[in-house]
């Protein structure tokens, strides 16, 4: 059964909702923000802020499959199938078969893909900064423990 909204002691409260003032909105203003810097500042062109976070989930996790991808980086499905196969494309991933059970595919850097991931760390740090910037040292910690929390990530 779909959730009701709560009703309003008055009449005009839906007046008073300002979207540019909602979570929702300022966090997708934030991500574009983020996402314009990432384009602006990253050398290679052709790649994107998903197809960086998906190198650095595979880098880290080393040979993995799909889903620990997905869950890695909370990337629909169906986004990161997309974003393998232009990886695969630009030999930056490659895809093998695991040894105990061959109907599972996994995927791993290839050399080019741990060298770009490498030569784009340094820029993915600037990157972070650039979103940063106007945040002083306690605001930072804050945005990054608030947005954790929001997220529903184990603060632990």
């Amino acid at each position: 059964m779909p959730r009701q909204p709560r009703p309003r002691p008055d009449a005009q409260a839906g007046d008073a909702y300002r979207f540019n003032e909602q979570v929702g909105h300022l966090l997708r203003r934030a991500y574009q923000r983020h996402t314009a810097i990432f384009q602006q500042v990253i050398p290679d062109s052709q790649l994107t802020v998903v197809q960086f976070v998906v190198l650095c989930a595979v880098r880290d996790a080393g040979s993995c499959s799909l889903s620990d991808v997905v869950k890695a980086t909370a990337i629909d499905q169906a986004t990161v199938r997309g974003v393998i196969k232009r990886l695969v494309a630009r030999r930056l991933l490659s895809l093998g078969h695991d040894s105990h059970d061959r109907r599972r595919v996994l995927l791993s850097l290839t050399a080019g893909g741990k060298a770009l991931v490498g030569e784009m760390v340094p820029f993915a740090q600037d990157i972070t900064e650039a979103t940063f910037a106007g945040l002083n040292p306690a605001e930072r910690v804050a945005i990054v423990f608030l947005l954790r929390k929001m997220a529903g990530e184990d603060l632990a």
